[in-house]
């Protein structure tokens, strides 16, 4: 088992995530500052999840409603790449839709007040995206989101 840590890379923020070492459950963690450089980035995260023990990295991929690559999912896949790098540990790229979303609703439904909802709604986006992939990887083998689904299909 190893112990995951679930990014949500945004300009401005990345919300982290991690999961206990059974990969059962993903916790929302920290809103760290982004620097929307995907380099120093990549570094910041390294650092954060080496003093939190973590084994491998899960990047949400913005991909759009439609399952198409833009402009987000590519500066996503571009930091997935420079974490890997950078860090050594696997790193897997993770659908995203609707996580952001499902942080909100979950803030709402919480009753979190509008001024603390910036700052936890990147780690809850985080959480989301980790804990959809932890349930995946029990549920089955192992995989991703694919970011070209019509090459695919029929």
């Amino acid at each position: 088992m190893a112990r995951w840590v679930g990014i949500d890379y945004g300009s401005r923020r990345i919300g982290v995530a991690v999961s206990d070492p059974d990969e059962r459950v993903a916790s929302p963690a920290a809103t760290l500052t982004a620097t929307g450089d995907p380099g120093a980035d990549a570094q910041t995260i390294v650092e954060w999840a080496s003093r939190h023990g973590a084994d491998g990295l899960v990047v949400g991929l913005p991909l759009s409603m439609d399952g198409s690559v833009g402009a987000q999912a590519i500066v996503a896949e571009t930091l997935a790449q420079r974490l890997e790098l950078v860090s050594g540990m696997p790193v897997k790229l993770w659908d995203e839709r609707l996580s952001s979303a499902s942080a909100d609703a979950t803030m709402r439904a919480a009753r979190t007040r509008r001024c603390r909802r910036k700052t936890l709604r990147d780690a809850l986006a985080a959480q989301v995206v980790l804990q959809s992939f932890l349930d995946a990887r029990r549920a089955g083998p192992p995989s991703s989101p694919d970011p070209h689904p019509s090459r695919d299909c029929p």
